[in-house]
């Protein structure tokens, strides 16, 4: 009889530990849960996180594009020009062009202060562009160029004040 009663403990000691490797399995299976649940929160939350920057900085750029369309610019046009260009060794007959430009400015009072300094631009554009060759201004690069030459040199003419772009309304090359 002893022995079937340490049977019967050795067996619920069986019993027991077959539940608590149960209940530790089930522990750890509900820690784990825990874990999975703080990872998939901490991920939504970072995602929502990079979805309110995103969505922030989107908003926050169409501001900024609103008050760059709200600028006020003013242009100033420039007598229209014609000037013979410099003939190559091959040239059989002279060539001309013929431009029309306006000069675009930011601030509408500028366009005051560059008004006297007409007769300066004019000659700063002509200077140039009589050394100019019809092979300098073929294409897109070439016209792109002489747009680029010509606001450097308008902004060198009319220093302090500043010229934005140089806009071509007519060019011709006859």
């Amino acid at each position: 009889m002893a022995k079937k009663a340490n049977d019967k403990e050795d067996g619920a000691e069986a019993d027991v530990d077959a539940e608590g490797q149960e209940a530790a399995a089930e522990g750890e299976s509900k820690g784990g849960g825990k874990k999975k649940l703080i990872i998939i929160a901490a991920a939504v939350f970072i995602v929502l996180l990079a979805a309110g920057g995103g969505g922030y900085f989107f908003l926050m750029s169409g501001k900024k594009d609103e008050a760059a369309v709200k600028k006020t610019v003013a242009f100033l046009d420039i007598r229209e020009m014609t000037v013979n260009l410099t003939q190559g060794p091959q040239a059989d007959r002279a060539q001309y062009l013929k431009l029309k430009v306006a000069l675009e400015v930011t601030d509408p009072k500028v366009v005051m202060t560059l008004t006297p300094l007409l007769p300066r631009i004019e000659d700063a554009f002509q200077v140039y562009v009589r050394e100019l060759r019809a092979s300098d201004l073929e294409g897109s690069a070439g016209v792109y160029r002489l747009k680029e030459e010509l606001l450097r040199r308008v902004n060198m003419a009319v220093y302090p004040s500043k010229v934005d772009a140089v806009l071509f309304k007519e060019i011709v090359v006859q």
